[in-house]
């Protein structure tokens, strides 16, 4: 199916499995992991269960937009992932074009906005020219926005806003009371779009991983130890309905 839309583009016909219409999480955060555990379950070489990997994220992005999410953020790669071996990275690099070579006429169709938080910097050439690509050709789209976390970590995001706080101070444009929680998430990558409602971890981890730190503060957690190529759509489906069962009290009762 083609369906990559967001809920204000989508059929007017309700999703069966989902009980509550008007309480789909509107931001989905996921962090993928599990893909070198799925192939070493099988004997294959890690760069297998990444491959496979990103057929699940088609999959994912497609009952997204189903269901009606407006901002899906995926978790491709951390600032600690250059940690892994180099010809692991070197393959990861190459994830991002493959996936955006195949996929992007489909999601220009369907209207997506592709978008990037991290630094960019660093990453080869050809991965830069593919997200760039992606960004610029998906612009103008207003469905689904499909945020990818490419060399991404919350704590250097923290501090590098912290650092523009402190030049700032220096310089006498800014005074440390004039600091507030809504001015702080103005500065973050993330400052276009709003804080994930859902975050969901494959695998079963049970951790952050240095992801998103400031922006889930409040948000709603779902771990599965479904690994993440064998994560399907009625996974995510069953993630929402679990989110749907939650009440939202953000410190109240």
């Amino acid at each position: 199916m083609d369906q990559f839309f967001s809920r204000k583009e989508k059929s007017s016909e309700s999703h069966p499995n989902l009980p509550d219409q008007d309480n789909i999480p509107s931001h989905i955060a996921i962090i993928m992991d599990g893909n070198g555990r799925w192939a070493k379950s099988r004997g294959l070489p890690r760069s297998a269960g990444h491959r496979e990997g990103l057929k699940t994220i088609t999959e994912v992005v497609e009952k997204s937009g189903e269901i009606g999410v407006d901002y899906l953020t995926l978790y491709a790669f951390s600032t600690e992932n250059w940690k892994r071996p180099k010809t692991e990275v070197e393959f990861l690099m190459k994830l991002p074009e493959r996936f955006l070579h195949k996929e992007l006429p489909r999601l220009k169709k369907n209207n997506v906005q592709v978008k990037t938080i991290g630094d960019p910097s660093v990453l080869p050439q050809h991965t830069r020219r593919a997200v760039e690509k992606a960004v610029q050709e998906t612009a103008g789209n207003t469905g689904l926005i499909l945020n990818f976390a490419l060399n991404y970590g919350g704590r250097q995001e923290l501090v590098e806003v912290v650092r523009d706080f402190g030049e700032e101070i220096r310089n006498g444009t800014l005074q440390p009371d004039d600091i507030t929680e809504e001015m702080l998430s103005g500065r973050l990558l993330t400052k276009d779009i709003p804080d994930p409602d859902l975050l969901i971890r494959t695998s079963g981890e049970i951790r952050l991983s240095n992801f998103m730190l400031w922006q889930l503060a409040y948000s709603e957690f779902w771990f599965t130890d479904v690994l993440w190529p064998d994560f399907t759509g009625s996974d995510l489906v069953e993630a929402v309905q679990r989110y749907q069962q939650r009440k939202r009290r953000y410190g109240g009762v």
